[in-house]
């Protein structure tokens, strides 16, 4: 929340590469949230196979958007991650089949 709101502080200067960069920097800040917090990433793989949308009118590139037709980056990276979480869980099965420790 915090790194939201230095981003739509208008006094700070966003980094020139920005456009460039936004999308990568957001797929590795979700990763590492995801990674590092059981009780979320858990609620994200419960999700199944439906697709994710960040259902704001407010922003047309990470969410829906006012019109419904935004981009919906933040919920596309959801379900990248969610699968990148799956696969990572699918091989840490040992061959026993037991669950891995977390």
């Amino acid at each position: 929340m915090r790194a939201a709101e230095l981003g739509r502080d208008s006094s700070k200067p966003l980094r020139r590469d920005w456009e460039r960069v936004k999308d990568d920097v957001m797929r590795r800040a979700v990763a590492t949230k995801f990674r590092a917090h059981a009780d979320i990433r858990d609620i994200l793989l419960s999700t199944g196979d439906e697709e994710i949308v960040e259902d704001t009118t407010t922003d047309h590139y990470w969410g829906r958007g006012r019109t419904g037709n935004g981009k919906n980056m933040l919920g596309r990276i959801l379900v990248r991650t969610r699968s990148q979480l799956r696969a990572e869980l699918a091989e840490a099965l040992d061959s026993d089949g037991r669950r891995p420790r977390r």
